[in-house]
């Protein structure tokens, strides 16, 4: 669940003396006759703690027609008529939000006459007779009465929460409560369903042991009105999200699919109230899937990095014995498919000489566009990589080349089954996991026989484009000439891969880089389908139109009356397919202001954060990206929609560097001399601004 706006009610709110004396009403009033007769009757409440322990893939329970109808319908009736809403978008989720609701209680009563029923709602839900049942239904222990914490968050076609566990700071239970139209039953097609998934235990080589999500949910929870989904949150087992929300299809009702719901957690008792335990906040928060998405600990993540060495000469890999020439144990680590590369070259001479030999111009020639060989491109490529420290660069395929990878692509299902077991049951996808770190499909290079005696009679067209592209050029030593000569940089190993970002299922959350030494990485942009941002950007330009910007609602949660949740058909400026990948700096201030979040992470299109966000691309097709990514540099690929007319394709490349400014200053006798090198050697990842390069031939 997410919560970056939240309705608090803490020891910091509420000092007005009509706060005070609200607060104290609140505590004296019962809110039994708030819910469905009967919910606190000692046979409901059995069937209740029976029904959540029986529950799978973790406990949880769904209590239908929890409030009393009227008060709910004035609550909904009360949120249209006086509260906005602001579209809110990063790599976890994309919803709109209500404006700063900090705490009821803090509001002037002139607001306050406005929400009454929200305010009863709020302290229904809070109310020890709630708490209790809650805490003997779950088993959780105590909850707190003091620490409140709730949000309104509406779902429209679009929307969604990818995978998280909630786990963070005090939390012990959290809740949604539904605030559909009730006069609409939401239709089980429409998405927006509350999804749970099963964990499995795994031993790390330490011994220690860890729970890790499968790829795939297992249970469904639809929204429905007045329907109250809540579950226990414990470290490693409470993994949920919700469902992309569907718009509709050619000929079906252009229903008004508007997800609005209350959700929030109940905390751990806090200090003054009965339960508290002293650390207990503290030894909950290390135990955060922020911590885990930050961390190093990827022992059991797919893909795993599988970094090659290069080898400079050919005669080494075809005079090598060793059946395998990827395998740790050997020297030079490259893809026997490489050879067929490295034989037409024949020699590849010094990876840090200045100018392309024949024969590895006439090797790039194949795939690569002519303009982007040329010397004079190579040195102002070189130029703005030094400067910023990434490139963007369109058309970069040879043609020909690019029409068979398009062919191939087109000859591929358009759509894949989002079940794991039916993926891998057919290779040569696998399924990049947990799934609240990453999901999509990768397919590593598919090597020919190294021991084969011919290696010139392995031809380009006996091999799909694709695997042509993993096996041949993106590891080929004539490519890592080229990538010296456009940023400098000696490269010392290789680890490539292609991805499928299936449209409504695929993404990859933000994650650190936090080895110590810098690497570059290459994305190659595939998809052919269109409609992406850029294309849309494009037409925009065309048109002469000024793309919209979002606009931040801050301050009093009150607003004027017109403002409403966004309707479901119509279409926000600023609405995107996903699938963009975007590099950005860690903001260890922006998680402190958060509560520190796993579902919160700085939005890459607000205004304000734009300082955040140091290299972007869009999903698209034949368009290059190269990036020196250093340590802490955060980087996702936003889910891509349902609504995408297709899957969004790349190949990726991962590629170790030498460490240039390292080597630099040990040769420096002082720190003078060791400025100067250092402003000569290529600057890591930072802020610059980005020059876009194309060819004509494409």
């Amino acid at each position: 669940m997410n919560g970056k706006k939240r309705l608090r009610d803490d020891s910091q709110a509420g000092h007005e003396p009509g706060a005070k004396k609200r607060r104290n009403a609140a505590v004296k009033e019962d809110y039994r006759n708030r819910f469905r007769p009967g919910l606190f009757d000692q046979i409901s409440q059995q069937d209740e703690q029976q029904n959540y322990a029986n529950s799978s893939p973790y406990r949880y329970g769904i209590i239908s027609h929890l409030i009393e109808p009227n008060l709910l319908k004035s609550v909904r009736q009360e949120i249209l008529k006086n509260l906005s809403f602001t579209p809110k978008e990063t790599d976890i989720y994309k919803i709109h939000q209500s404006g700063d609701l900090a705490n009821l209680d803090g509001l002037d009563d002139a607001s306050l006459k406005r929400l009454p029923s929200l305010l009863t709602l709020r302290n229904a839900l809070y109310s020890s007779a709630f708490r209790e049942f809650l805490s003997s239904v779950t088993n959780a222990g105590p909850l707190s009465g003091k620490k409140t914490d709730m949000a309104i968050n509406v779902y429209t076609p679009g929307c969604h929460l990818l995978c998280h566990d909630d786990v963070i700071g005090s939390r012990r239970v959290s809740y949604i409560l539904y605030l559909l139209d009730p006069e609409q039953p939401w239709g089980r097609h429409w998405g927006g369903a509350l999804r749970l998934y099963p964990t499995k235990q795994h031993k790390n080589s330490d011994g220690t042991k860890i729970e890790i999500p499968a790829s795939d949910p297992t249970r469904l929870i639809p929204p429905a009105w007045n329907q109250l989904s809540f579950f226990a949150v414990e470290p490693g087992q409470s993994f949920h999200d919700v469902a992309e929300v569907l718009g509709a299809k050619n000929g079906e009702l252009n229903e008004q699919r508007v997800r609005m719901a209350i959700s929030g957690w109940y905390h751990i008792p806090q200090e003054g109230e009965d339960g508290f335990q002293e650390g207990l906040e503290e030894e909950l928060a290390e135990k955060s899937s922020l911590t885990q998405l930050r961390g190093k600990n990827d022992e059991h993540d797919l893909p795993k990095a599988k970094p090659k060495i290069y080898i400079d000469q050919a005669t080494q890999l075809l005079g090598s014995s060793n059946p395998d020439p990827r395998s740790p144990d050997n020297g030079n680590g490259t893809d026997a498919s490489e050879s067929k590369g490295i034989t037409e070259v024949e020699s590849m001479g010094d990876p840090e000489d200045e100018i392309l030999t024949e024969s590895e111009l006439n090797f790039l020639l194949k795939y690569l566009d002519p303009t982007f060989l040329t010397p004079d491109t190579l040195e102002n490529l070189h130029q703005s990589f030094n400067d910023s420290s990434s490139l963007l660069i369109k058309s970069f395929l040879k043609p020909a080349y690019a029409k068979r990878l398009r062919d191939f692509i087109g000859s591929q299902p358009d759509t894949l089954p989002h079940s794991t077991k039916k993926i891998e049951a057919q290779p040569p996808w696998t399924v990049a996991c947990p799934p609240h770190k990453h999901r999509y499909l990768f397919m590593t290079p598919n090597a020919p026989d190294p021991t084969h005696q011919n290696l010139l009679s392995i031809k380009p067209k006996e091999m799909s484009p694709m695997t042509e592209l993993l096996t041949i050029l993106l590891p080929s030593l004539a490519l890592r000439k080229w990538l010296h000569l456009a940023t400098g940089l000696v490269l010392t190993t290789h680890d490539v891969r292609a991805r499928r970002f299936r449209r409504g299922y695929d993404y990859s959350l933000a994650t650190g880089y936090e080895e110590d030494h810098p690497r570059l990485e290459l994305t190659l942009g595939l998809t052919p389908s269109k409609g992406w941002e850029e294309d849309e950007d494009k037409e925009k330009a065309e048109d002469g139109a000024e793309p919209a910007k979002n606009p931040q609602t801050e301050g009093v949660a009150v607003t004027a009356p017109n403002l409403t949740p966004p309707k479901a058909e119509a279409r926000n400026p600023d609405d995107t397919l996903g699938g963009y990948e975007v590099y950005m700096s860690a903001d260890p201030a922006s998680d402190e202001a958060h509560g520190a979040d796993p579902a919160v992470y700085q939005a890459a299109n607000d205004e304000d954060d734009d300082d955040s966000v140091l290299f972007t691309m869009a999903a698209g097709w034949n368009r290059l990206s190269l990036v020196l990514r250093d340590k802490g540099v955060m980087k996702f690929v936003k889910y891509v929609s349902a609504r995408a007319e297709g899957d969004r394709w790349d190949a990726v490349g991962d590629f170790g560097v030498v460490d240039e400014g390292e080597d630099e200053e040990e040769e420096e006798d002082d720190d003078e001399s060791e400025g100067n090198e250092d402003e000569e050697s290529t600057t890591d990842l930072a802020e610059g601004a980005e020059e876009e390069w194309s060819s004509d031939s494409d």
